[in-house]
């Protein structure tokens, strides 16, 4: 039993000087086999993770590649936002100024509408007067909401009198007492009107 238990305190020994010398060669190897055994290492790596490890520099430029892209979207977004700002600044403007206008063009109208002498060179150049104003504020983009003979449109129309009329057609408007505008594609002020039937 002795002898059995030297024998493979023998054999174990003889192992382990094999298992020594191995190592010895794999540490002695060139550059070259060094380089192939990192690359094994490498090819394990990636079978193991499914991925290779990032270098820092590498994950650093992603980062900051990153942040330069949504610091260049938010600018672009902030640009569109002032621009649409402005614009809406500019109409919320133009529209102030035309209603601080119209009663002008109102008067012009009333003005003229009680002239008696439509010959007088005063009245003349008067109408003169109004139609240039008026053709200002349609280069402007300000036009007459239409009414009279038209039916009724509560988006364009302030109805203020209703009167019963077989002549004309239900909810047609017989008498404008106010002119109503628009300033391009909303109204400015609502055309006061009489509704029949």
């Amino acid at each position: 039993m002795a002898e059995e238990n030297k024998t493979t305190a023998e054999e174990t020994a003889e192992k382990v000087k094999e298992t020594e010398a191995a190592e010895s060669e794999v540490t002695e190897a060139t550059p070259e086999t060094q380089a192939g055994s990192e690359e094994v290492e490498e090819a394990k790596e990636k079978k193991l993770f499914g991925k290779k490890k990032k270098d820092k520099k590498d994950e650093k430029i992603e980062e900051l590649t990153d942040r330069v892209k949504r610091q260049m979207a938010e600018f672009e977004n902030f640009r569109k936002r002032t621009e649409k700002e402005k614009a809406g600044m500019y109409a919320v403007g133009a529209k102030d100024v035309i209603e601080k206008i119209l009663p002008v063009v109102d008067n012009f109208e009333r003005g003229l509408d009680v002239a008696e002498d439509k010959e007088d060179p005063f009245v003349q150049g008067m109408e003169k007067i109004y139609k240039q104003f008026l053709s200002a504020l349609d280069g402007m983009g300000v036009k007459a909401i239409e009414a009279v003979g038209n039916e009724f449109n509560p988006d364009f129309h302030n109805a203020v009198m209703h009167v019963e009329d077989e002549t004309v057609g239900e909810n047609i408007i017989v008498e404008e007492f106010q002119k109503g505008y628009m300033y391009k594609d909303s109204v400015i002020r609502h055309s006061m009107v009489k509704v029949a039937n």
